[in-house]
C-alpha cells in the first residue's frame, strides 16, 4: 500500500484531470469517489484538506473545491436547534443511547445535505466532504452517500474515509461494518 503522503500527491494530480472534473468515464454512474485511509492517518489527511480548500479560496488550478467537515455541519444542526449547549446535561441525565437517539432525529441526513447544496455547479468543482470519524455513531456515511447522490449528479464528491473501502463494504476504523455501497468508486 502506497504512504498517505504520495497517495495525497496522486489525489493532487487528480484534481487537474479533465476526465475526471467532467465526470467522465464512469459509464453514466454518479461521480461519488471514497479516498479510504488508516485512521493514523487522520493529521496528514486534515492539513492536506485544509491546504486544498485554503489554496486560492478553493481554486486549486483546474478546479474549485468544495469543502465541507460533517463534524462542522453536525454543530451548525444543533445551534440551530438550541441544543448544542444542552447536549452533555442531556447525555448525562438520560444516557449515550437516548442521545445517539435525539441527535439522529435532529439531524438527520438530509438536514445534512441542505447544508451541502449551493446553487451554481460548475465543470471542475470537486465536492470533499471529511468528519466521517467525528459524527460517528450519530451519522453513517452510507446515509450521507445515498442521500447526496440525486444532489451532486453533475459533479465529483470525494468522501474521505478513516477506514476500508472495497468497492462494496465500508468499514469506519477498520473495525465497525458501515453498510454495503455499490454506487462508490475508489480514488487512489
Amino acid at each position: 500500500m502506497q504512504n498517505i503522503l504520495s497517495r495525497l500527491d496522486a489525489l493532487r494530480e487528480k484534481l487537474h484531470d479533465e476526465a475526471f472534473l467532467s465526470n467522465k468515464g464512469l459509464s453514466n454512474e454518479v461521480g461519488l469517489y471514497v479516498f479510504a485511509y488508516r485512521p493514523d492517518e487522520e493529521m496528514p489527511v486534515r492539513h492536506f484538506l485544509h491546504s486544498i480548500a485554503a489554496s486560492e479560496n478553493g481554486q486549486n488550478g483546474a478546479c474549485r473545491v468544495i469543502a465541507y467537515d460533517l463534524y462542522d455541519l453536525l454543530l451548525d444542526i444543533c445551534r440551530e436547534r438550541r441544543i448544542l449547549d444542552r447536549i452533555a446535561q442531556m447525555e448525562a441525565q438520560h444516557g449515550a443511547d437516548f442521545m445517539l437517539r435525539q441527535i439522529q432525529r435532529v439531524a438527520p441526513p438530509e438536514a445534512y445535505i441542505e447544508r451541502m447544496k449551493y446553487p451554481d455547479h460548475q465543470t471542475g468543482d470537486v465536492v470533499m466532504i471529511s468528519g466521517v470519524g467525528r459524527v460517528f455513531p450519530y451519522m453513517r456515511s452510507h446515509n450521507i452517500l445515498n442521500n447526496l447522490q440525486h444532489v451532486f449528479d453533475d459533479v465529483p464528491v470525494v468522501l474521505f474515509y478513516p477506514g476500508d473501502y472495497n468497492g462494496q463494504t465500508l468499514t469506519l476504523f477498520e473495525a465497525f461494518m458501515d453498510d454495503n455501497y455499490y454506487r462508490a468508486f475508489n480514488l487512489i
